[in-house]
C-alpha cells in the first residue's frame, strides 16, 4: 500500500485531471503547433511541437464518435499551458510502458524499445519471437485479461504510460488506471481502413520514445516496398475472381468493400466479389447468397479459422461446392503460429502491409513473384 501511495503522490504532481469547464480550449491551443510528422495515410491522429512539448491528438478513437483526445508530451520537470485541459500527461521519453494490443508489438520491435515493455494483458496472445524471450526471462509482467486489467500489478510496474484501445467509451478499467494516477493513451490503429494508414502508427509511438525520425524512416521503407509492389500487381495480365471469410453459425462474414481486407485484394490486382459494398467491416450473409455470387470464384483468402480441407467439408458440405475450394485454391493466414498459439497474421500484419500485399500477388500472379515465398498465408492441404 506504502508503494501505491507513494506512486500516486509522484505521478499526480506530473499530470492533472481533464477541467472541462476551462475558459480557455486546449484544441484551439494545440492547433497553433507546428505539425512535426507527415500523417499522410492516418486519419486517427495527428503529432504537434512548442518547442518544450509535443501533444498527440487522437480522432475518432472508435466507431461512432466525434470525440478528440488530446496528450501533452513534456520534457522532465516541465509543465504545458493549460495542463488542466489535457486528457494525459507524459514525460518524455518513455521508458517504461504497458501495451494492451498486440498490434502495438512490432512497433517497439523496430524502435529497438522492446525493452521498455514492462505488462501486458494475456502474454499468451503475443507470437513475436524476440518479445517472447523477453517474457522467458521475466521481463514482462502478465497483467490479466484486457478488459480486467489486474491494476495493483500494474501500478507496481510504475509504467510511465498505458496505451489502449477501446471499442467504445465505456472502459471502466482504463478509467480507474487513470484514477490512479497512470497516464492513459488510447490507440485506434485498428480503426484504419487503409493498409498503409495502419502501419503507419508506427509514428505515434515513435514520438513517444523521441524517435520521430527512425520511425518515419521505417514507415518509408514500408511504404515504398508497398507501392512497388502494387506496381508490379497492376502489370498482371489477369485480375482473378476472390472471395473471403467463412460461416459462423449460419452467417457467413465477409470483408466489406472499403475494409482493410478489400484494399489489399484491389492493390493486388484482384477481382474481390463484393468490392462495391459500402462500409469498412463485414458483411453478414447467408449461405445462399455467397454460394451463388462466389461458386466460380477462383481463389478464396483467408477461410477464417479454418487450416485444412478435412476441417471445412466436416463444418459444412456446401463449402465443397465452391470452384476454389475444388481446385485447391484456398489460402489462409491461420496455419503460422507463435509458440503459444497467438496467430502472427493478427499481430504483425498491419504493420508490415507490404509484406501481405506480396503474398496476395504471390498467391493470384505468380509470375510476378516467381522467388518470392509466403510469409503470412499457406495453402491449406
Amino acid at each position: 500500500m506504502q508503494k501505491i501511495v507513494f506512486l500516486l503522490t509522484t505521478i499526480i504532481v506530473l499530470a492533472a485531471c481533464k477541467n472541462t469547464n476551462s475558459n480557455d480550449s486546449v484544441e484551439s491551443v494545440v492547433s497553433s503547433g507546428e505539425k512535426i510528422t507527415e500523417i499522410k495515410y492516418a486519419n486517427g491522429f495527428e503529432i504537434r511541437s512548442f518547442g518544450n512539448y509535443k501533444t498527440i491528438s487522437l480522432k475518432n478513437p472508435w466507431p461512432g464518435t466525434d470525440k478528440t483526445f488530446t496528450y501533452a508530451l513534456v520534457e522532465k520537470g516541465t509543465t504545458p499551458p493549460n495542463a488542466e485541459n489535457f486528457d494525459a500527461i507524459v514525460e518524455m521519453p518513455i521508458k517504461r510502458i504497458v501495451v494492451t494490443s498486440t498490434t502495438h508489438i512490432p512497433s517497439l520491435e523496430m524502435l529497438d524499445e522492446t525493452n521498455s515493455l514492462v505488462g501486458f494483458p494475456n502474454l499468451d496472445y503475443i507470437s513475436s519471437e524476440k518479445t517472447r524471450k523477453n517474457i522467458g526471462k521475466g521481463k514482462i509482467t502478465e497483467l490479466g485479461r484486457n478488459e480486467a486489467i489486474n491494476t495493483e500489478i500494474l501500478i507496481d510496474l510504475k509504467p510511465d504510460a498505458v496505451i489502449g484501445f477501446a471499442i467504445d467509451g465505456n472502459n471502466s478499467t482504463f478509467n480507474t488506471i487513470e484514477k490512479l494516477g497512470v497516464p492513459v493513451l488510447y490507440n485506434s490503429d485498428w480503426t484504419e481502413t487503409s493498409p498503409l494508414g495502419k502501419a503507419e502508427w508506427i509514428k505515434f509511438f515513435g514520438v513517444l520514445f523521441n524517435k520521430e525520425k527512425k520511425a518515419d524512416s521505417i514507415f518509408k521503407t514500408i511504404e515504398t516496398a508497398y507501392i512497388t509492389a502494387k506496381k508490379i500487381a497492376s502489370q498482371a495480365k489477369t485480375k482473378p475472381t476472390v472471395i473471403s471469410g467463412a460461416m459462423y453459425k449460419d452467417v457467413w462474414y465477409i470483408p466489406q468493400g472499403d475494409s482493410w481486407g478489400a484494399q489489399f485484394i484491389a492493390d493486388a490486382n484482384g477481382d474481390y466479389l463484393w468490392q462495391d459494398t459500402k462500409g469498412t467491416g463485414s458483411l453478414s450473409l447467408n449461405l445462399e447468397s455467397v454460394l451463388e455470387k462466389g461458386y466460380e470464384a477462383e481463389f478464396w483468402i483467408g477461410p477464417g479459422q479454418f487450416t485444412n480441407f478435412d476441417e471445412m467439408k466436416n463444418a459444412s458440405k456446401a463449402y465443397a461446392q465452391f470452384k476454389a475450394f475444388k481446385n485447391g485454391n484456398v489460402f489462409t493466414y491461420s496455419l503460422k503460429k507463435g509458440e503459444t498459439g497467438g496467430v502472427i497474421y493478427f499481430e504483425l500484419a498491419p504493420n508490415r502491409p507490404d509484406l501481405v500485399l506480396k503474398d496476395l500477388i504471390k498467391i493470384l500472379h505468380p509470375e510476378l513473384f516467381t522467388e518470392y515465398e509466403l510469409y503470412f498465408f499457406d495453402k491449406l492441404q
